[in-house]
């Protein structure tokens, strides 16, 4: 035994005492080990259990082995039967090769570099930039005293937001106030604002879409609040039933839960869906009578593919019925042909709310200081890109007619291509950017999945995900009518590479359908 424990036999008269002492030391490291893994401050046990039970799965399990998976690819090219991940579970059009706007990194570039713009190189940039993007900079330069490293004003730069409300005056027909405007850090932070100025206690329910983005459901409940569904009707194009809407408000009203304001996401994420002008005026309508906030997330508004559902704001649609309904809606530079997810811009516009409530939102503006500037910037290219006439008219036109094009043709591609496969069906992208087609999956798949502990239709993108390489996010993930299947997918991965991403989807499919059936 002494050997075994690497003691030699001329100790062995003293093994007793020696041994007694290595177990002895061995517990008290092991105490001083436990002892201190459980002396931290922070642990699962005594964190926010709100953030705990947060959810948000377009960044969730999938995406999280997608990742992994990317990572091996590089360490071992040829080590899975795919050769790259194809990320559709995120409406990341920059990452999927979409080319950026020249005028807006043009201007982007004279304001970070600005040594371009001095007289001792202003005529090489002219050499290099067109003569609007260099005036544009500068004139934007001059909002921030030449410091684009600086803070500014906490609502915004004052200037940018008296251009977005030309932007909506000029979209609706109706007058907008730049006072009733903020600049925001991405439209996620406009909405996280506002949710959290709604929610006073934990009794407080906010309605929100089902399907719907993850969004709204984990800052919910990470302010520990009620989120009420209502669905979207998947037979009628994902158009908002009014009935439905008053099931949802009065049975959540009837179990005592303070409802204040109603979600609404037009054009839809994740189901591409358009809201027809009447079916806004009847929620507006709905929601004066029944006293509920609009949340209006508004971010794909110029995503619209066909001439049956054109974007109608909510905005536009308050003002003319003169109703007294309070507004919130939201914009980002994310989405539409601009796509600088992570430039961080966008706003809300406030329509109908106290001044008093104003006031408070001016002082949660103030805590985070201001938006990022870069990204107010972007808004402002956004909202007042070039004009007829500028030199850089034609190319801006041309760029975001040819992005336009092209994600019209690829949404239009991907629906016929899921339309044309067994056990699935899909409606046309109104909007967006995404598909959300559903799923008859076998129920041998389903017996199994549940057998594993699994959401059937997650274990189905990950299996997806294990064979192809293309990354989606399950209908689970924003809700679904129960017993019912989807996912949803951008089309957002290049049109060259467009075939070759179907077909991979395709024998996928086809090969789990034959397996299980």
């Amino acid at each position: 035994m002494f050997r075994l424990l690497g003691i030699h036999r001329a100790t062995t008269a003293r093994a007793p005492a020696m041994l007694r002492r290595l177990l002895s030391s061995s517990v008290e490291t092991m105490q001083q080990e436990d002892s201190t893994t459980h002396s931290k401050v922070l642990t699962l046990e005594t964190m926010n259990p709100n953030v705990r039970t947060m959810e948000y799965a377009v960044r969730g399990a999938i995406p999280i082995r997608a990742e992994e998976l990317g990572a091996q690819l590089k360490k071992q090219p040829n080590s899975l039967p795919f050769s790259k991940i194809t990320p559709c579970n995120i409406g990341n059009p920059q990452q999927l090769n979409q080319k950026p706007l020249t005028f807006l990194r043009q201007v982007s570039a004279l304001m970070e570099y600005t040594d371009l713009l001095s007289p001792e190189m202003i005529d090489g940039t002219r050499k290099l930039f067109p003569e609007d993007a260099i005036e544009r900079a500068k004139r934007n330069l001059s909002y921030v005293n030449n410091a684009v490293g600086a803070y500014t004003q906490s609502l915004g730069i004052q200037e940018i937001r008296e251009n977005v409300a030309r932007f909506i005056a000029n979209r609706d027909g109706y007058p907008a106030d730049a006072d009733q405007i903020c600049l925001t850090t991405g439209a996620s932070g406009a909405v996280e604002r506002v949710l959290d100025i709604l929610v006073s206690n934990p009794n407080v329910g906010v309605m929100i879409p089902i399907p719907q983005y993850p969004l709204y459901t984990a800052t919910l409940a990470h302010l520990n609040a009620q989120a009420v569904p209502y669905y979207l009707q998947e037979e009628s194009d994902w158009q908002l039933s009014i009935d439905d809407l008053k099931r949802a408000l009065a049975e959540a009203r009837s179990q005592g839960t303070d409802v204040r304001a109603l979600a609404v996401i037009n054009p839809g994420n994740p189901t591409g869906g358009c809201l027809l002008e009447d079916n806004i005026a009847e929620i507006v309508k709905f929601c004066e009578q029944e006293k509920l906030v609009i949340l209006a997330d508004e971010v794909y508004q110029t995503n619209i593919y066909t001439g049956t559902n054109p974007f109608v704001s909510f905005k536009k649609v308050v003002s003319k019925l003169g109703s007294s309904v309070e507004l919130f809606s939201f914009h980002s530079i994310s989405k539409g042909m601009i796509g600088e997810c992570g430039r961080r811009g966008g706003y809300y516009e406030a329509v109908n709310i106290d001044e008093q409530i104003m006031g408070q939102l001016m002082k949660m503006a103030s805590v985070s200081l201001c938006p990022n500037v870069q990204g107010q910037m972007a808004v402002d290219i956004m909202v007042n890109p070039p004009q007829p006439g500028d030199a850089s008219y034609e190319q801006y036109q041309s760029e975001v007619s040819a992005i336009y094009e092209s994600m019209k043709r690829r949404a239009k591609k991907l629906a016929a291509a899921f339309n044309s496969l067994p056990n699935m069906s899909c409606n046309d992208a109104q909007g967006a950017m995404y598909l959300f087609p559903r799923v008859e999956l076998p129920q041998a798949f389903v017996d199994e999945a549940v057998a594993r502990g699994q959401q059937p239709d997650a274990a189905y993108c990950m299996q997806m995900l294990e064979a192809t390489g293309i990354s989606v996010v399950p209908g689970s993930g924003f809700g679904q009518v129960p017993g019912t299947f989807h996912f949803r997918s951008t089309f957002l991965p290049p049109e060259e590479l467009f075939d070759e991403f179907i077909d991979g989807f395709r024998h996928f499919h086809e090969g789990l359908i034959k397996r299980y059936s």
